[in-house]
């Protein structure tokens, strides 16, 4: 059974396979698709493969489990082959970084992993050229396509892995799986996009609501969740198994989020590779705006909301923002909410019908993804 680290050299290196590959017939296309294939390589090197490490202990807590279950046994199927759920891994971190690159795109985001976002760098491709045009319009076209490219490459690796699954059933209910996780994710991008332009027209009182369903959707199920449940159903997950997962995965999911909503307002752009305060000059609706709503008074809220999502906020009004949401115990908040639903995740583990190494595995991992710093 393969560590997580090593698991994670398993999926670059699959990532890298592949893309050898992809890059061979674009450039038997054209060699002006260089551009594209180098710009794939380079975005999919980097990440912190949470996907693929989730998907991966999803197969595991089956594949590994006893048959006569004990949750104090070993795990006597530790050593069954992985090439199936590597390539599955590797799908989602191509679908994660489609779905980045047209994040990027909808939020006007300038950087990603502290290089310039698709659009940025395809803009200024057609700039340093010469070419006719506008040359950020040309970005964001190219980019789409990039993006679009990658999430067709994300389906041909799920084919790939679930093609020597061994078992058809299996096979389908792993992509399946990946199916609704792909129509989930698209909603609730929509979602997101929504609050940010609708939110006045809503109660008061659904404000946080309308937020939590924007993580539940967005990143919640689709950054931890979904993965474990793909994992499982290509390792032949019964109802038990899965809803186990799902009641382990959903939480941590929120907690995830919730931590990459703080990070979006506080964290180091030394080490998140992107701006301080990016979220507020988006404008993101989060859950931690919507408490610091609540909390703060008539005058404040009001200078909250005129000055959220004005892309030309400088360092003194990002400081202020900040400062603002500490004062009135928004952080404090999210931050207990984040310890209850690491704690509500790691307590669906206890008895339940999944692999020892699994439960060990993801008990540690609750812990690095709500606790992170990028």
């Amino acid at each position: 059974m393969p560590e997580s680290s090593h698991l994670v050299d398993l999926v670059h290196a699959r990532i890298d396979e592949f893309l050898t590959e992809r890059h061979s017939i674009l450039v038997s296309i054209s060699p002006d698709l260089d551009p594209i294939a180098t710009f794939s390589r380079r975005f999919l090197s980097g990440g912190k493969r949470f996907r693929a490490l989730f998907c991966y202990w999803g197969w595991q807590a089956v594949h590994g489990r006893s048959d006569g279950f004990d949750p104090f046994g070993s795990d006597d199927d530790g050593d069954a082959d992985p090439a199936g759920v590597v390539s599955v891994a590797a799908a989602l971190e191509c679908f994660h970084a489609a779905a980045l690159v047209h994040d990027d795109i909808i939020d006007h985001s300038d950087t990603r992993r502290g290089a310039p976002s698709a659009h940025r760098e395809f803009g200024a491709l057609h700039r340093d050229a010469g070419w006719d045009g506008d040359a950020d319009a040309f970005g964001e076209a190219a980019a789409i396509l990039a993006g679009d490219l990658l999430l067709g490459w994300a389906d041909d690796l799920i084919q790939a892995g679930t093609a020597v699954a061994g078992d058809p059933a299996h096979a389908a209910a792993a992509r399946s799986e990946f199916q609704r996780m792909r129509a989930e994710v698209t909603a609730g991008q929509y979602l997101d996009i929504l609050e940010e332009q609708a939110w006045r027209s809503q109660p008061e009182s659904q404000l946080r609501a309308r937020a939590e369903r924007v993580i539940v959707y967005k990143s919640a199920r689709y950054s931890i969740e979904a993965p474990l449940r793909i994992g499982a159903a290509l390792a032949g997950a019964d109802p038990a198994q899965l809803a186990a997962l799902s009641a382990f995965g959903l939480p941590l999911g929120i907690a995830y989020q919730l931590r990459d909503d703080l990070l979006g307002v506080y964290g180091d752009p030394a080490t998140t590779g992107k701006p301080s305060g990016d979220d507020l000059r988006e404008g993101k609706r989060t859950v931690l705006v919507a408490v610091a709503r609540e909390r703060l008074a008539p005058g404040q809220r009001r200078l909250l909301d005129e000055l959220l999502g004005d892309p030309g906020l400088d360092a003194a009004q990002i400081t202020m923002l900040q400062q603002t949401l500490r004062d009135c115990g928004a952080v404090d908040e999210v931050e207990e909410l984040i310890t209850s639903r690491v704690a509500e995740a790691v307590d669906a583990l206890q008895g339940a019908p999944l692999s020892r190494a699994a439960r060990t595995e993801l008990t540690a991992l609750a812990e690095t993804v709500a606790r992170r710093d990028s």
